[in-house]
């Protein structure tokens, strides 16, 4: 079986970089909310992705307990994620986690998808089990027969 995975919440506690990056840039905390696409963020917000990808640090996302040790023992794993691809291929380098595959959100023209992640993989949704956070990762595992 073939792990892949959504980053933030997920593999990442990455809450307060997400949050905090909103909040530098003038949004109210109780106006933010988790596990949506950037650009539709940004939009809802009338904000630039260049602004938030530019203030987003990168550094601040830490693995949640466990998850390190977990991902060093995977022989093939990928990511599968909404994030902007210039921080999350951030938080990867400085991780030193190297997935199989990463796709983010500029691969899936839209919320992410997992039939994308699927055919970079080169294996069927049986071979897979996706782990996510939210109900529209749930939905993504459902849309494709992925457990």
């Amino acid at each position: 079986m073939i792990g892949v995975f959504d980053l933030d919440g997920t593999l990442l506690d990455t809450d307060e970089a997400l949050v905090g990056t909103f909040v530098a840039l003038g949004v109210r905390r109780e106006e933010i909310t988790f596990g949506h696409v950037l650009d539709e963020e940004c939009a809802r917000f009338g904000l630039s992705v260049e602004d938030y990808v530019t203030r987003y640090d990168a550094d601040l996302a830490q693995p949640f307990p466990g998850v390190a040790e977990l991902v060093a023992g995977l022989d093939r794993w990928g990511v599968c994620s909404n994030k902007h691809p210039t921080s999350g291929r951030a938080e990867l380098d400085r991780l030193g986690w190297r997935p199989d595959v990463a796709l983010f959100a500029d691969a899936f023209g839209g919320p992410k998808r997992l039939q994308p992640v699927l055919d970079a993989l080169g294996v069927p949704a049986a071979a897979v089990v996706f782990v996510g956070d939210t109900a529209h990762d749930r939905a993504c595992a459902a849309a494709v027969g992925c457990p």
